[in-house]
């Protein structure tokens, strides 16, 4: 709530609302956007909207056959990431694979791809103007209704309304040899 000069919210995330605010009010949307961005947080937070987070994951993982396979997993993400594929370059049998991967990273190999599938996408959404029917195809969705149904069931909302959001002020303008 603004009250000419006075400003307060009710808690610590509507401070956070209102810290962005602030920011779009003295610097514009762009600055405001970047801050958001880089805080993965929404610059306008709908109601009931998941939050965004992060994924280190990855980081704490103890083997360096899955650390690897990891970083394999994260550069092809538009291919086939089925657990046996990725069993596969971790030179493991599937079930030792999926039982050490879900110990060690907190998540299953499964939700894993979904959620670096949706992180990929995002990004794209944000820092590209490549057609979502692409972006889907780039994150190994598949289709644009794939990406949809997990960006509703990962987020809580669209690829569309995600990239009105976030999107940088020109994404035309980005080089798509930087795309990958």
């Amino acid at each position: 709530v603004r009250d000419g000069k006075l400003y307060t919210s009710a808690g610590v995330t509507a401070g956070m609302d209102l810290a962005l605010a602030m920011v779009e009010e003295d610097w514009g949307q762009p600055v405001a956007v970047a801050v958001a961005r880089e805080l993965v947080m929404y610059l306008k937070r709908p109601g009931g909207q998941s939050q965004f987070s992060g994924h280190l994951k990855a980081q704490a993982l103890e083997s360096s056959r899955l650390q690897q396979t990891v970083l394999w997993i994260l550069d092809h993400l538009d291919q086939d990431l089925t657990v046996a594929a990725m069993a596969a370059h971790a030179a493991m049998s599937e079930r030792s694979f999926s039982r050490r991967f879900a110990e060690q990273a907190g998540v299953t190999p499964a939700r894993f791809v979904a959620e670096a599938r949706v992180r990929a996408a995002r990004r794209k959404l944000e820092q590209t103007g490549l057609p979502i029917e692409t972006i889907a195809a780039r994150c190994g969705f598949g289709s644009s209704e794939t990406m949809r149904r997990a960006f509703l069931r990962e987020l809580g909302i669209s690829p569309s309304s995600y990239r009105d959001r976030f999107r940088s002020a020109h994404p035309r303008e980005l080089s798509v040899a930087t795309e990958r």
